[in-house]
């Protein structure tokens, strides 16, 4: 009865571990999309070039920012 419980943790545990390294591995392509189609949108409206580029470097920079912040919550 212990084992069955241990081994469910374990693999409860394991299964929490891969879902924040996934969740790593995919925020900042997902703040670089989700930059550049907001870039996208607002040279639409405005008419300016530069807010496509503007966008991305933003998104990339956003997700670092959450990548620096979840890897000093996993620290504390």
């Amino acid at each position: 009865m212990a084992d069955d419980q241990s081994d469910r943790k374990d693999l409860q545990s394991t299964a929490i571990v891969w879902a924040r390294y996934s969740e790593i591995a995919f925020i900042i392509p997902a703040a670089v999309v989700v930059g550049l189609l907001l870039g996208k949108l607002g040279e639409y409206f405005f008419h300016k070039d530069w807010l496509t580029i503007a966008g991305i470097v933003l998104g990339a920079v956003a997700g670092f920012f959450q990548l620096i912040r979840m890897v000093l919550r996993e620290k504390n």
